[in-house]
């Protein structure tokens, strides 16, 4: 058994069905299961390194609009998510942070099913070392109630249209409007539409 499976078995076996589903980000995937089966604990922020942490792109009940933060650290709108701290089950820290960020009431995890993976630089700031976040995100769901509290994490939030977000100038944020959009499928064996279940 690998250090990864005995780690972290929910995250080996989510990495595992992504790269099944989206062979063509082969090398993105294999960075998170060598981190996954570091020696060094990757779930910890005291990792400087690198790290793991979890996104959540929550879309609104119909499934027509992402809520987005104007992220106070970073001055950019992105998804909400944040740090696992030491938590294993990634997408209920994805569920954990948007609750928090958001103030909504209602939401769900769509599927434990990873939705993208994105490894990215985080500049230093004051006495934090630059380093990288290997985010895991998954799809979150909200209920029908929409008016979020914006948390001290952010500046703002914002619901955005996702057909807009499709044309945003950061890969990341493109990318996976684009996913749930359709315009990118996964061509892994046995790959769903990316857009099952939105309807």
């Amino acid at each position: 058994m690998s250090q990864s499976i005995r780690v972290a078995p929910l995250l080996a076996s989510q990495l595992a069905g992504y790269l099944q589903r989206w062979p063509q980000e082969a090398e993105v995937v294999q960075a998170f299961v060598e981190l996954l089966g570091d020696s060094q604990d990757p779930f910890q922020r005291e990792r400087l390194a690198g790290h793991f942490t979890s996104g959540a792109w929550l879309v609104s009940v119909d499934g027509q609009r992402i809520l987005m933060t104007h992220h106070r650290k970073l001055g950019r709108w992105l998804q909400l998510g944040g740090h696992a701290d030491g938590d294993r089950d990634m997408a209920l820290v994805a569920l954990k942070e948007a609750e928090e960020e958001s103030g909504l009431s209602g939401l769900t995890v769509e599927s434990d099913a990873i939705f993208d993976l994105d490894r990215h630089w985080i500049p230093e700031r004051k006495d934090v070392p630059g380093h990288w976040h290997y985010d895991v995100r998954y799809v979150v769901r909200a209920g029908e109630d929409e008016h979020f509290v914006i948390s001290e994490e952010s500046l703002d939030l914002a619901w955005r249209p996702i057909a807009e977000v499709a044309l945003d100038a950061d890969e990341s944020m493109s990318r996976m409007a684009g996913k749930w959009l359709g315009f990118l499928l996964p061509s892994g064996e046995g790959a769903r539409r990316a857009d099952e279940g939105k309807k």
